[in-house]
C-alpha cells in the first residue's frame, strides 16, 4: 500500500502559490543555503546570443518587484543591459519541489545611494574581488585571481579598499511576469503571473505542467 505525501496547501490555490513563489526567493537574501541565494540570471548581448551565470541575490523587494545583484561596472553585463534590457532570473529548489522563472528589465546602477549603500552594507573581504586589476574576462598568460600581489589572500581594509569603489556596481532587476511549477506525484502544478501596468497588480492563471 502506497502512502501519498501531504501536498501543501498552495497546491490548487493560485494567489496562495503566488506568495509561495515570492516566499522561495526571499529565502535566498538571509539563508546562504538556499538555492535562491544563488540563482541563474541570464542576459542576451548585441549579437542576440544569451549568456548564463550564478549570481549571488543581495535583496529583494516583493511590492517593488526587484531583485538586486552585485557585478563589477567592468564585466561584459554592463553593456548587455544597457537601456533596461531583458532579463531572466531562474531558482530550482529541489526541497520546496519548485522552479521559478521571473523575467523582467535590468540595470546597472554604479553610481548614488542604492550603489553605495550596496556597496558599504558588503563585507571587505566580498569588496575584495573588484580589486582586480583587468576586466572579468580578460585573456591572462597564467592562471591568476587577477588581484594584485600584496592583497592576495588578504582582506583589505577600508582605506584600500576605497580606490576600488569605481569598479561595483548593483544590478537590478524588476520582473514583470512569473512562473511557477510545483512538482507533485499527485501532479504537477504550473502557473504564470504578469505585471498589468494599467492596474497596477499581478495577473495569474494556471498552466499546463
Amino acid at each position: 500500500m502506497t502512502h501519498q505525501l501531504a501536498l501543501p496547501a498552495y497546491y490548487n490555490d493560485l494567489d496562495a502559490s503566488f506568495a509561495e513563489a515570492w516566499n522561495v526567493v526571499e529565502a535566498g537574501v538571509t539563508d546562504r543555503k538556499s538555492p535562491a541565494h544563488t540563482p541563474t540570471v541570464g542576459t542576451v548581448d548585441t549579437d542576440g546570443t544569451p549568456h548564463l551565470r550564478i549570481m549571488i541575490l543581495r535583496e529583494v523587494s516583493r511590492d517593488l518587484r526587484t531583485l538586486r545583484f552585485h557585478t563589477d561596472a567592468r564585466s561584459d553585463k554592463i553593456a548587455q543591459l544597457e537601456h533596461k534590457a531583458a532579463t531572466s532570473v531562474l531558482v530550482y529548489d529541489a526541497a520546496a519541489k519548485a522552479q521559478i522563472r521571473l523575467s523582467g528589465r535590468a540595470q546597472i546602477a554604479g553610481n548614488g545611494d542604492v550603489a553605495d549603500t550596496a556597496w558599504s552594507g558588503s563585507t571587505a573581504f566580498a569588496r575584495r574581488c573588484y580589486m582586480a586589476e583587468a576586466a572579468p574576462g580578460t585573456p591572462i598568460a597564467q592562471p591568476s585571481s587577477g588581484l594584485p600581489d600584496w592583497i592576495e589572500g588578504k582582506q583589505p581594509k577600508e582605506d584600500q579598499l576605497a580606490d576600488y569603489r569605481g569598479n561595483f556596481a548593483a544590478l537590478l532587476f524588476q520582473a514583470d511576469r512569473i512562473e511557477w511549477l510545483y512538482l507533485a506525484n499527485a501532479g504537477h502544478r504550473r502557473a504564470r503571473w504578469h505585471w498589468d501596468q494599467t492596474q497596477n497588480l499581478w495577473l495569474g492563471n494556471w498552466l499546463v505542467p
